[in-house]
């Protein structure tokens, strides 16, 4: 039986992936984030973790085993706006989204370190776009050529587990990854027991509205969509109004939710609970870069459910 097992976090975020694994008691060494607000959270909720502000692309893993040491697990979750259909912008041919686009490369940077640290375990997040054809067997073609032949691609729907929000993402490892399903968690239940707005919790303020915004909320009903955005492949709901007894659509960076019956946004705190993180995971940075965190991060629930499923292979106390 192995006692401890030591993860580093490339593309770490806020934070959300480590979260899980560190709930699940893995202890989190290293975390990189080249975004300086990001980093500041990652650094604050993860205080005996090493935080590296760089960009992935310009570390080596001599780098990684200075602070961390001995690393068992890699985990990450590289740039998804080279794969996501929810881009107008991606690039048509879906190998240039990963050999070309300079944001796509950095999946490729995750891979070379990948290679050269040869952990026990990776885990990979990404949209489930990264891993269609002929992307899928470029990516088989390249964790191969850094010494995994066995590549699973793991499909997997944040809601059942935990996370009140619906977020399907694939989880790219050496290891098929399953998790036992825990059941979904409503809004009503993700909102309830918060303090009044403006009270002085963590990440609970106001979000401010242009007057005629806010005058147009209030004639929006329960799952529908103030505005609406045009991704690659359809139209998206913005500004939606949640439901109290369903799960919420899929939170990301740019998207924000108006309270079931209040008329007004939901705060940071709301929306961070809508992703799964706990009240003492407090997030730093204007208030945007505050919601892209958590937009961006993998849903802790989630996070843990596979690092508790990770732990059971590698048998760990």
């Amino acid at each position: 039986m192995v006692s401890f097992v030591y993860v580093v976090d490339l593309f770490a975020g806020g934070g959300g992936f480590s979260r899980g694994f560190a709930e699940a008691g893995y202890k989190v060494a290293l975390g990189v984030e080249i975004d300086a607000n990001a980093a500041r959270t990652y650094s604050y909720n993860f205080p005996r973790a090493v935080v590296l502000q760089e960009d992935v692309a310009s570390i080596s893993y001599r780098e990684i085993e200075r602070y961390a040491g001995k690393v068992d697990i890699v985990i990450g979750g590289s740039p998804c706006e080279p794969f996501t259909a929810t881009n107008p912008r991606r690039m048509e041919d879906p190998l240039d989204r990963l050999y070309t686009d300079p944001l796509g490369q950095l999946t490729l940077h995750f891979i070379r370190l990948v290679g050269e640290v040869q952990p026990k375990v990776f885990v990979l997040e990404n949209v489930p776009g990264i891993a269609q054809e002929p992307l899928r067997e470029a990516l088989e073609r390249e964790f191969k050529r850094v010494g995994f032949d066995e590549i699973y691609f793991n499909v997997l729907l944040a809601e059942r587990y935990g996370t009140p929000s619906h977020r399907r993402r694939v989880f790219i490892s050496n290891l098929r990854i399953s998790p036992k399903p825990v059941g979904m968690v409503t809004v009503r239940r993700a909102l309830s027991g918060l303090p009044p707005v403006d009270s002085g919790f963590p990440n609970h303020e106001s979000v401010t509205l242009s007057k005629s915004k806010a005058e147009r909320i209030a004639n929006v009903r329960p799952g529908e969509a103030l505005m609406k955005f045009r991704g690659a492949s359809g139209i998206y709901g913005n500004f939606v109004r949640l439901k109290w007894d369903e799960i919420a659509p899929t939170v990301m960076g740019s998207r924000r939710f108006i309270h079931p019956e209040e008329n007004r946004l939901l705060t940071v705190r709301e929306q961070a609970r809508l992703m799964g993180f706990p009240d003492d995971h407090v997030f730093f940075g204007p208030k945007d870069s505050q919601f892209n965190q958590i937009g961006e991060a993998v849903p802790p629930p989630l996070a843990k459910a596979i690092a508790e499923h990770i732990k059971n292979i590698l048998k760990v106390r």
